[in-house]
């Protein structure tokens, strides 16, 4: 048995395990099904979304928004990484307004973009990428920064100018980083993406349906299903980030003795 294969079977077995405990905590405890709707009601309740075309609908519109926002990411924070990490005169220029601008939380910026964009689809999109944008520029600012002086030094002797320098060796060695940082910016633009749906007005999505859910039937076994599968699906996420990030730059974590997709 791989060691993926165990960890997924030891992380299937804890969920069981914690289900069934719940299960038997809120029957003796007595606890409200209205309070908190037991674990085999919320269970039942996802394999009905399963089924329902609303709820698939609204998850194809989310994965829809999220691949678009993930696309505009890498095309805009790539290129950035690469110059501020090859100049450092700029880098530290711009490092102030970096580090002022990458706490704010995304979502509250929501209303803003709005204003400015004038559509709500467009708006999410905005926002996601205004959230996911820092992990892989910075860690391509990172992987500029160790790539090894001497390849560059030798393309340079070479007569090789800074664009040639950059696409041939800095790019290449930085990848492993870049794909790192994707797959960090790929979970968390999922999580902004359901969170501006679900505060959002005229927002296709799960956080949409989730917020119909709330104001409709108020049930409260489904609004739970509904974060349960957002849980999966943003797992589902990660885990072909990472296998695609171990099938390409394997080489990479053997030598840095890193597990490569490990978060």
């Amino acid at each position: 048995m791989t060691a993926a294969l165990r960890r997924a079977c030891l992380g299937a077995a804890g969920l069981v395990l914690l289900f069934g405990a719940a299960q038997l905590a809120l029957w003796a405890g007595g606890v409200s099904p209205a309070t908190f709707p037991l674990p085999s009601s919320i269970l039942s309740s996802a394999a009905d979304l399963a089924r329902n075309g609303s709820f698939l609908a609204s998850v194809g519109s989310t994965m829809e928004i999220w691949a678009e926002a993930m696309a505009v990411t890498v095309i805009l924070a790539v290129p950035a990484g690469l110059l501020l990490g090859s100049l450092a005169l700029v880098e530290s220029a711009t490092r102030p307004l970096i580090e002022f601008v990458r706490p704010v939380p995304a979502v509250v910026l929501v209303p803003l973009v709005l204003l400015i964009v004038q559509d709500d689809v467009r708006t999410e999109v905005v926002v996601v990428v205004l959230a996911s944008v820092w992990p892989v520029l910075i860690n391509t600012v990172y992987g500029v920064r160790n790539v090894e002086p001497l390849a560059k030094e030798t393309l340079r002797a070479f007569g090789f100018g800074p664009l040639s320098v950059a696409i041939r060796v800095s790019l290449p060695s930085t990848a492993p980083f870049i794909a790192t940082g994707v797959r960090i910016a790929a979970s968390f633009a999922f999580v902004v993406a359901v969170a501006v749906e679900l505060i959002g007005t005229g927002m296709p999505g799960i956080g949409a349906f989730a917020a119909q859910e709330q104001n409709g039937t108020g049930n409260m076994a489904v609004m739970i299903a509904v974060a349960l599968w957002s849980g999966l699906i943003g797992l589902a996420v990660n885990g072909m980030f990472a296998a695609t990030e171990r099938q390409l730059f394997g080489w990479h974590f053997a030598l840095t003795g890193t597990a490569g997709g490990q978060p």
